[in-house]
Formats: structure tokens, C-alpha cells, sequence
């Protein structure tokens, strides 16, 4: 294929400016970017709820009911590729036609990457000395206090890279909600390929966003680190 063929300023007018097709990349951006974020916030949360029962277990032995819960719950989902649990999720759990697409979206990553955040939360809690957990009983707290008070704010520097890290891998794997017609900025490249029948010009539009978006947030990260890294000199 001669790809100079597609980069002319006829396919850049068909592409871009005919029927204003670069708002199909400007609402698939922010579509990605919506469901991306509130995934990432309500992933946190599970994450944080499940790390949490994850970590108490190891650490005292009890909620042994709700871990097992927990272990199931990660085994499943971090076992199943995210496409089919978006699948199941559109196509079983929220049958109806009435269901929103962006808020099925939004809920399978949300779960999906609470599984990741969890091992994150849990490993960066069970990184705290044992002497620490001591020092809250010393104080009179008990174990939910001294997570609380002395834990969290330590574990927290150890796992805010890891979660900017899981906000990137999530950025990415959400391009796959255009298999339930949900028009995120993938979609949105498809829609335009579709009709002006060049694949190029869409295609590396949509991968270029991408990794505009991608390298600022890894830039953002490693500014976070060296400040972290800083700040506990």
C-alpha cells in the first residue's frame, strides 16, 4: 500500500474538516477520558476496600469469610481477559436495552481495576514494618486506628506511583469498550475510516492522541517519584 497516497490534503479535508469528522475524535476523546477517570476513582475505592480485607487477614488472621470473598473475587477477575467481562457485563448483567453503555463501561473497568489496586493497596500496607502497627498499640489505637493514623500515610507514598501507573494501563485498555458500540476515541477513528474509506489518517490520529495523553501522564508520574523520592531524604 502506498501510503502517500492517503496524506494528501484531500484525504486531510475528508478526514478532518468534511461534516466536521474531527469532532467524531474530539467527543471520542472525551468519552475515553470520562470513562477512564470515574473507573479510576471507583476502582481506588474497591481496591482500597479489598486491599484493606487483604491485608487485615494477613496481618491478624481474621475476616476470613470476607478474604475468601476477596481471593475469589481477584482470582476471577484478574483471570478473564477485561474484553469478555465487558461482554458479559453488557450482554448478561445489563441485558436490558434501556442500560447505559457508559455506565456499563464504567463499571467493568472500575472492578477490573480494582483487582490490580488491590494488590497494590495490599502489598504497599503489608510494606510497613510490624514496628509501626506496635507503635499504634503503644499509643493506645487500636488495628483500625493505627491503619488509619500511621499505615495509610506511609503505604500511601509507597502506592501512589503503582496507581498512576494502573490510571495509564487503564487509559488504554478502555479502547476496547467499542466492541458494545460505546464511541470512545477508538470508535471514533473506526467511524471516520469508515466512511472516507482511509485507514491511515483516522488509525494514527487515534494512536497519536493516545500517546500524546500517555506520555504526559508518564512525564506527571516521574515527577511524582523524584518528589517522593525527596522527600524522604
Amino acid at each position: 500500500m502506498n501510503l502517500s497516497q492517503y496524506l494528501t490534503k484531500e484525504h486531510f479535508y475528508r478526514n478532518f474538516i468534511a461534516d466536521d469528522r474531527y469532532l467524531f475524535f474530539f467527543n471520542g476523546l472525551k468519552v475515553t477520558l470520562t470513562v477512564t477517570l470515574f473507573s479510576v476513582i471507583f476502582g481506588i475505592i474497591i481496591g482500597f476496600l479489598v486491599g484493606t480485607v487483604r491485608s487485615t487477614h494477613e496481618k491478624t488472621g481474621k475476616l476470613k469469610l470476607l478474604n475468601a470473598i476477596a481471593g475469589a473475587y481477584l482470582s476471577i477477575i484478574r483471570g478473564t481477559p477485561v474484553l469478555v467481562q465487558l461482554m458479559i457485563m453488557y450482554f448478561i448483567v445489563f441485558s436490558s436495552p434501556d442500560a447505559s453503555k457508559m455506565v456499563t463501561a464504567v463499571l467493568t473497568f472500575a472492578i477490573n481495576s480494582g483487582a490490580y489496586v488491590a494488590e497494590i493497596f495490599r502489598s504497599g500496607i503489608l510494606s510497613i514494618d510490624n514496628g509501626q502497627f506496635e507503635a499504634g498499640r503503644s499509643l493506645g489505637f487500636n488495628y483500625a486506628q493505627t491503619i488509619w493514623y500511621i499505615v495509610l500515610p506511609q503505604a500511601f507514598k509507597n502506592v501512589l506511583p503503582p496507581l498512576c501507573n494502573e490510571f495509564i494501563a487503564l487509559l488504554k485498555e478502555t479502547s476496547v469498550v467499542s466492541f458494545i458500540a460505546l464511541q470512545d476515541l477508538t470508535r471514533a477513528g473506526d467511524l471516520v475510516r469508515s466512511r472516507t474509506y482511509n485507514p491511515v489518517l483516522p488509525l494514527i490520529t487515534v494512536a497519536f492522541i493516545y500517546w500524546i495523553i500517555v506520555t504526559i501522564l508518564t512525564k506527571l508520574v516521574g515527577i511524582l517519584e523524584r518528589r517522593l523520592r525527596k522527600s524522604e531524604r
